[in-house]
């Protein structure tokens, strides 16, 4: 029950209690059927006696006139009934006496009373509504089950308003920040649809502001950053200008990274797919690289690849170059298995999950290169690209294994 939908619960909670009403009057009608029966039988009874008993009972008279009026009966031709009493009747009661015979006949929903006396003949036809209980019973029963149908049908338009919100939102979850909810009325939906259109407003604002300043702080510091550079090349002092080098390199790597995160990060990003050969995502990676291929190589067939060349060859890049960074002889190994690619190379396991080293800016305390942004942006991209990253460690080899599992 708690993965069905509100929709497909209220339809299976009025569904049964339709079901259980007309079972319920189904069965309270087929108990007073035979109660029914027996009314009829003992009233058609009466109704023999009070013509068989009197001796002398002229057709015509007063008294027969009341007694059909008291019974409500109707006399009616021999002839126009005649047939179908052949033909479809059921007789339902033949009662003799000295002074006559008495029959009566079902015809579809009709009852005839055919009285044979000595003195004359009639044909009565039964007008008498007994099933008083019956009418009553339908009554209640249509009654009931329209009441049900007319709630069923008040509660579904009221909650139409949740499926149009749920289009909304799942517009907004992909990506359509411009999506603005409105809902008329002051119920509980409505209190929802408002709190939600104030939040998105909220989240437009936030990423609207952060993009601003991603933006603008990565142009006023590339500027400096680069113009220091530049100046720390006319330093004399052959080490502290390797210090500054490095430095101001790291700085543009972090902004580098950051405009990245931004890009990946956007909801309207979409990777562009289509097919690549490994050589021609591997060739991407080591102009990524910028490093000698001595301290890294590749093992592969070369075969196509349904992928996003520029964003799988950063990801690889940033595999690689931590593997280089952080093994312990500056050497990384990707391999190619089947559906598997492996960036390996040698040293001590990881202390935390993988997890741990997606978030941003997540570092073990003994490592000083980098800023943590690696692993962040590996991981961004391989959700991206519907892909699985993966760590494990090989006791045996000593090798630290990441796996990009493409299907």
């Amino acid at each position: 029950m708690k993965n069905i939908s509100v929709t497909s619960f209220i339809h299976t909670i009025f569904i049964l209690a339709i079901l259980v009403v007309s079972l319920t009057f189904y069965i309270l009608f087929s108990s007073t059927k035979e109660q029914r029966n027996v009314q009829r039988i003992l009233r058609y009874k009466s109704i023999a006696n009070s013509f068989l008993i009197q001796e002398n009972l002229p057709k015509n008279s007063s008294e027969v006139k009341k007694l059909l009026k008291k019974q409500s009966l109707k006399i009616v031709p021999f002839d126009s009934v005649k047939k179908n009493i052949e033909n479809i009747g059921d007789t339902r009661l033949d009662a003799n006496s000295i002074y006559g015979r008495v029959r009566v006949f079902k015809v579809k929903d009709n009852y005839y009373i055919y009285i044979e006396r000595s003195d004359y003949n009639l044909m009565l036809k039964d007008e008498h509504i007994l099933d008083y209980t019956t009418q009553l019973i339908f009554t209640i029963a249509l009654i009931l089950l329209l009441f049900i149908i007319i709630l069923y049908i008040m509660l579904i338009k009221k909650l139409l308003p949740l499926k149009r919100l749920h289009k909304q939102i799942e517009q907004f979850a992909s990506g359509d920040l411009n999506v603005k909810i409105t809902y008329d009325g002051d119920d509980e939906i409505a209190k929802i649809a408002k709190s939600f259109d104030k939040a998105i407003k909220y989240i437009r604002q936030l990423i609207s502001s952060k993009n601003l300043f991603m933006r603008n702080i990565m142009h006023e510091l590339k500027t400096p950053i680069t113009t220091s550079r530049i100046i720390a090349d006319t330093v004399e002092d052959e080490m502290a200008k390797g210090v500054l080098i490095r430095s101001f390199d790291r700085m543009n790597e972090l902004i580098e990274d950051l405009a990245q995160i931004e890009r990946i990060t956007m909801y309207t990003f979409n990777p562009e797919k289509q097919n690549w050969l490994l050589s021609s995502v591997f060739e991407k990676t080591k102009r990524l690289l910028m490093k000698d291929t001595k301290y890294y190589k590749f093992n592969f067939v070369d075969s196509k690849i349904y992928t996003d060349r520029s964003l799988l060859a950063l990801v690889l890049k940033n595999l690689i170059d931590n593997a280089i960074k952080y093994s312990v002889d500056n050497f990384a190994t990707v391999d190619v298995v089947g559906n598997k690619i492996m960036v390996k190379s040698k040293g001590d396991k990881l202390k935390e999950d993988l997890s741990y080293y997606t978030e941003p800016f997540s570092q073990e305390e003994k490592r000083s290169a980098g800023f943590g942004l690696g692993l962040y942006i590996v991981a961004n991209i391989t959700e991206k690209l519907d892909y699985t990253l993966r760590y494990r460690y090989n006791q045996d080899t000593q090798e630290n294994i990441f796996e990009i599992i493409l299907d």
